[in-house]
């Protein structure tokens, strides 16, 4: 029974205000909403539109973004409520902690770890093809040997970009929330930028048929590894297009959206939490929703999308360049090179603030939960986490991190899905600021179309989730359960009853 032993909430919120384990409280509502938007508007929106709708979903790529949007829009509910009940860092893992027990609640965490670490990666890897699109042609391009994790040796600006963006975090979450409403901004125009010139050049003949007719997968996509696993359960043929296509694409761009969770993560660090997550989490997500469907309808618009190059590392600003508007890609090309570069920063900050939480707790070595006494910021393990950020950019490929990255947030949010209904009625004397209308009809459609996005990744991608779910196992016997401070505070009760 050890292994379900929970964490009260009052307990986690009362270890917020512990000297030398303290973030500073400096956030407000209008910085979680930039932080949000910031995160999420990424290598979703500038790489993932092309492709997905090369390789999955044609036009109706705008479904499957709507598809992914309300899949997150239920989950969101659920973490605002969470959010407005324990204000604290660690987000799925400390409401789970809370709910279902310190195994689930490792196992969670660890696959936040998975989630963040391996996203900051793969935005890391984005931004280095976006910046050698840029560069391409001049004195500064860079080599492939020293610019790709495929075709080269190392791709060195996804590793820099990891480390400086590690540097700033370093410095406190209002640096970090400053340096990122600048970005936003940025990132907003070139968005606006590409929907309005690209409406003049939309041809609707590209739009037809919507959703094109599903057609056999291409040859060598038909064993379990590289197929969709719902196609393995169930001896369905493998196909491309069609609504299968769609909802296949929705499981791969759902990678869009990953970011309004990190903004739970940060709740320990924001003034009246309570009222201000929520608002974060929730604004958000409406944001980004309606402008990612808007850019796939625009860039399919545009350009077949038979004609679109699905390795092309930066689609938008290729879609501008094949009608003649090569200053507007360049201008893509600039502002995605930027944006990026904070949506890496952001994730990097979610998985420190999870891994300061389980640090915090005992399951990972409590010195890892050290904050400085200056910047009040986990420097210790966001260092940790910025340098194995830089080494997965450095040597991994943008596809492979994307997918895993897709799966592991899924996870979290079916399970903070039935948590949350958990917690209502393990505890329905807990203030709520936040309270989810008709809770259980909105976390099961959440947990089903969840459970339904997962079932449509690859066998590969699930194999890999696995074998990392297995070593978390390892780990938190050989270290976790042993250290953890609330098996640590029960023991020593039990030996004074003694």
């Amino acid at each position: 029974m050890s292994l379900f032993r929970t964490k009260s909430i009052e307990q986690s919120i009362a270890e917020t205000d512990e000297p030398g384990s303290s973030l500073k409280k400096n956030l407000g509502a209008l910085d979680l909403i930039v932080f949000g938007v910031g995160i999420i508007v990424g290598a979703g929106i500038f790489v993932y539109t092309g492709t997905v709708a090369a390789t999955n979903s044609g036009p109706a790529i705008a479904i499957s973004f709507a598809v992914a949007g309300l899949a997150c829009a239920l989950a969101a509910l659920c973490y605002a409520e969470f959010a407005s009940t324990v204000p604290a860092a660690g987000s799925a893992y400390t409401y789970s902690y809370a709910t279902f027990g310190e195994f689930i609640a490792w196992m969670i965490g660890w696959d936040l770890v998975l989630e963040f670490t391996l996203a900051g990666a793969a935005l890391s890897s984005s931004f280095s093809g976006y910046l050698q699109t840029l560069l391409d042609g001049t004195p500064f391009e860079l080599p492939t040997q020293l610019s790709s994790a495929v075709d080269g040796v190392v791709n060195l600006p996804a590793m820099i970009l990891a480390l400086a963006m590690t540097a700033v975090l370093m410095c406190g979450a209002k640096v970090a929330s400053r340096v990122n409403q600048v970005v936003v901004a940025i990132k907003l125009s070139v968005v606006a930028l590409v929907i309005v010139m690209g409406i003049g050049y939309v041809k609707t003949s590209n739009w037809s048929p919507f959703v094109p007719d599903a057609e056999p997968a291409p040859s060598g996509t038909g064993t379990f590894m590289d197929q969709p696993l719902i196609s393995s359960l169930f001896g369905v043929e493998p196909a491309v297009f069609g609504w299968a296509g769609v909802m296949a694409g929705a499981a791969v761009v759902f990678f869009a959206f990953l970011g309004f969770d990190v903004v739970a993560t940060v709740a320990e660090e924001t003034r009246n939490p309570q009222r201000n997550v929520p608002i974060g989490i929730l604004g958000s997500l409406a944001i980004v929703t309606t402008l990612y469907i808007a850019v796939s309808l625009v860039v399919t618009g545009m350009q077949s999308y038979r004609d679109i190059d699905p390795d092309d590392p930066a689609p938008l600003a290729t879609a501008f360049n094949a009608v003649g508007q090569e200053w507007v890609g360049d201008v893509i090309a600039v502002g995605a090179t930027i944006g990026l570069t904070v949506v890496a920063m952001l994730l990097i900050m979610g998985q420190s603030r999870v891994a300061f939480a389980m640090a915090r707790d005992g399951l990972l070595p409590r010195p890892l939960a050290k904050v400085h006494p200056r910047w009040g910021t986990p420097y210790r393990i966001t260092a940790i986490t910025g340098v194995a950020v830089a080494l997965l950019a450095g040597f991994v490929d943008f596809a492979t991190l994307g997918h895993l990255v897709s799966i592991g947030t899924l996870f979290a949010f079916l399970l903070v899905a039935i948590g949350v209904v958990v917690l209502r009625r393990q505890r329905p004397d807990l203030p709520r600021a936040f309270r989810v209308k008709w809770l259980p009809l909105v976390a099961g459609a959440s947990v089903l179309l969840t459970l339904y996005l997962m079932l449509n990744l690859i066998g590969e991608t699930w194999i890999r989730f696995v074998a990392w779910m297995i070593l978390g196992v390892a780990v938190y016997f050989g270290y976790g359960r042993k250290h953890s401070r609330v098996g640590l505070a029960q023991q020593a009760a039990a030996a004074r009853q003694e």
